[in-house]
């Protein structure tokens, strides 16, 4: 039932972005980022009351569909703010680390609380809370972002003040008919997907790496639970090694992007959005040795339960350093479209994730776990070269798009004749 409340959450995920991403680039991020979380701390009352299981299932499917809002738009927001390609990771970096933070954390502070004479109900009645205060923090706090939105505001001041209705934003004059909307909002990020060879191929890795951390969280029980007899909330606290290894390659992230810094200069600012993609090449190992040592090292009673554990923070540091480097990428290369781009990766995303707990644990179970994670690590291997192969062609497929930014390949040509002269 855990499974199916899981993807039914992560079912709300699959809608929300389709409106939410393109939705701030018609009315602002804002208004968007402000209205869905709100309705995400609400509809938490579904868990957090004692209500039928149709009912909860509905809230949980609302709550995922509005949670995707933040979500989305988070990216996008540091995207709308200034900062150069080099130093924006430092911004994207913790955006992407706090919820692998919030992965890791939950179930700890879920199991203890569920373990208390509280009951798991005030598991939600907490996520209300702490999402309460957040939403009042971002009301005082963020304010709008992005530039068409704020152009038109000081159009329409400008309007007001001085009585000329010539002054207008170039937003303003875009197509207000039903078709025009939904062309912008619902269809966007399908459109994009469609006619961006690079954010398909970057989403479709995004996805495959999602779905690999999903399946792999279905080992836990059975390694600490089945195989060692630990009890949840003991299993629970073996995610704080999920959460220590995306802290790690959130700095291992840092170093990598260093010669950004250098090539500043050079490129006027510019530098190949490719460079983004280092973390990912780098990230291969790391996932491949974590799958494989925590499949045989967890799979045997008589091996020390610290031993799989230790594999849980290279997995950590993997899938963050892949995490921040994809993101950091799909920003510098859509820019203003950052938050359609963003909403296409979620979406993908959440389809995994909602698919993947549904069969993964029956497959650790009938297969073993340690075979299992060698099927799992051989497919980590085969998908680790992808980056290497974005690195390579990644500029030539972005520049067959049209809504990929490319101001780094608009200054190619300036820095190759400087370099000969």
């Amino acid at each position: 039932m855990s499974a199916w409340i899981t993807s039914v959450f992560l079912c709300g995920y699959i809608a929300g972005p389709l409106i939410w991403g393109p939705l701030s680039e018609l009315i602002g991020r804002q208004p968007v980022v402000l209205g869905t979380f709100g309705a995400f701390i609400l509809f938490q009352l579904g868990a957090a009351l004692k209500i039928s299981l149709p009912a909860l299932l509905i809230s949980r499917a609302l709550a995922g569909f509005f949670g995707s809002g933040s979500l989305t738009n988070s990216g996008a927001v540091i995207a709308d703010i200034y900062w150069d390609s080099a130093n924006r990771v430092h911004a994207l970096s913790w955006q992407v680390t706090m919820p692998f933070l919030g992965t890791a954390l939950g179930p700890v502070i879920g199991s203890a609380i569920s373990d208390s004479r509280l009951g798991y109900r005030w598991i939600f009645w907490s996520i209300m809370i702490f999402s309460g205060a957040t939403w009042l923090l971002i009301l005082f706090t963020v304010p709008e972002t992005y530039s068409p939105i704020l152009l038109v505001k000081k159009a329409r001041k400008l309007r007001k003040t001085t009585g000329d209705d010539r002054f207008y934003a170039p937003h303003e004059k875009a197509s207000c008919s039903i078709k025009g909307i939904l062309r912008r909002t619902l269809f966007r990020p399908v459109e994009m997907m469609i006619t961006e060879p690079i954010l398909l191929l970057i989403v479709t890795y995004f996805s495959t790496i999602a779905g690999l951390l999903f399946s792999l969280f279905e080992t836990f029980p059975i390694i600490w639970q089945d195989t060692r007899g630990f009890s949840s909330s003991k299993t629970s606290m073996i995610f704080i090694g999920i959460g220590l290894g995306s802290v790690l390659g959130r700095f291992i992230q840092l170093y990598l992007a260093r010669p950004m810094n250098k090539m500043m200069p050079k490129w006027h600012g510019h530098p190949p959005c490719e460079m983004n993609l280092t973390g990912a090449m780098v990230a291969g190992p790391f996932l491949v040795g974590g799958i494989l040592g925590l499949g045989w090292t967890g799979a045997y009673a008589y091996i020390p339960w610290w031993v799989p554990a230790l594999s849980t923070v290279c997995l950590g540091m993997g899938f963050n350093l892949a995490f921040i480097s994809l993101q950091c990428y799909l920003v510098d290369v859509y820019l203003t479209y950052t938050a359609s781009a963003l909403a296409a990766a979620t979406i993908c995303r959440a389809i995994v994730g909602a698919v993947v707990p549904l069969f993964t644990r029956q497959m650790y179970i009938k297969m073993g776990t340690q075979w299992a994670c060698t099927l799992t690590g051989c497919f980590a291997l085969i998908i680790s070269f992808s980056p290497f192969i974005f690195y390579k062609y990644g500029s030539k497929l972005r520049a067959t798009g049209k809504f990929s930014q490319d101001l780094d390949l608009q200054m190619k040509e300036t820095v190759l004749e400087e370099e000969k002269n």
